[in-house]
C-alpha cells in the first residue's frame, strides 16, 4: 500500500502536465527552417508539400524569418493568391521576424511580396482544422476565408442513402484517453499492493 500513494501521484502530475501541454499554441516555423521562405530550388520541394505534410490547429502561430530588406509575407485571398496579385493584401508583413496566429478555421493563402517571388513559387495555402463539438452531432462543415474578416461557412451533410456507423461497444464509453491512463495507473497500483 506504501507505494500506491506515490505512484497515483506520480500518474496525476504527469496527466495533468500532458493536459496543459496539449492547450499551449504550438510556435511552427514556416517550412521547418529559417531558410525556408524563399524561391523553392524545385517545382517538388514547395512550402504547400511541406504544409500538406503537416496539421495545423486554432491557435497555433507561424513564425516566417527572412530578409526585410528583400521580401515580406503577404496574407491574400485565394483569388490573388492563384493569380500572386500583391496590390491588396488582407494583412502584409516586413518585420523579417513575422508572427501569425491561426485563429480561424478554414483556409489561409500567404504570397511573397517581393516582386516576381510568388509566380516562382514563393507561396503557401494552409488548412486549419476545426475542433470537434465534444457535445454536437451532425454533419461538419467546410470554411471559406474571403477577403472580411469573417469567414463564409457551407454545411456539410452526409449522402441521404448512407446509414449511420454502428455505435461502438467499448466498456469506457464515456472515458476519455486521459482517464483511461488513470485507470491502468490504478490496475497497476492495486496489482502491486
Amino acid at each position: 500500500m506504501g507505494i500506491i500513494v506515490p505512484v497515483l501521484t506520480l500518474v496525476f502530475l504527469l496527466l495533468t502536465t500532458m493536459s496543459h501541454a496539449a492547450s499551449k499554441p504550438r510556435m511552427i516555423l514556416v517550412g521547418g527552417s529559417a531558410q525556408a521562405w524563399k524561391v523553392p530550388d524545385s517545382p517538388g520541394n514547395t512550402l504547400n508539400h511541406w504544409a500538406e505534410n503537416n496539421r495545423f490547429k486554432l491557435g497555433d502561430i507561424l513564425v516566417w524569418k527572412y530578409d526585410a530588406k528583400v521580401d515580406s509575407v503577404l496574407q491574400v485571398t485565394k483569388e490573388d493568391y492563384d493569380s500572386c496579385n500583391t496590390a491588396n493584401p488582407l494583412k502584409q508583413f516586413n518585420d523579417g521576424d513575422t508572427k501569425f496566429e491561426l485563429d480561424n478555421s478554414g483556409a489561409y493563402f500567404f504570397i511573397s511580396g517581393a516582386p516576381d517571388h510568388c509566380a516562382k513559387g514563393q507561396k503557401i495555402h494552409l488548412v486549419v482544422l476545426a475542433e470537434r463539438n465534444p457535445g454536437g452531432g451532425g454533419g461538419g462543415g467546410s470554411v471559406d476565408r474571403g477577403a472580411g474578416d469573417n469567414p463564409k461557412v457551407t454545411p456539410v451533410s452526409p449522402p441521404a442513402n448512407t446509414p449511420a456507423p454502428a455505435p461502438a461497444h467499448n466498456a469506457a464509453g464515456g472515458l476519455n484517453v486521459g482517464s483511461g491512463l488513470f485507470l491502468v495507473a490504478v490496475a497497476i497500483g492495486l496489482a502491486m499492493a
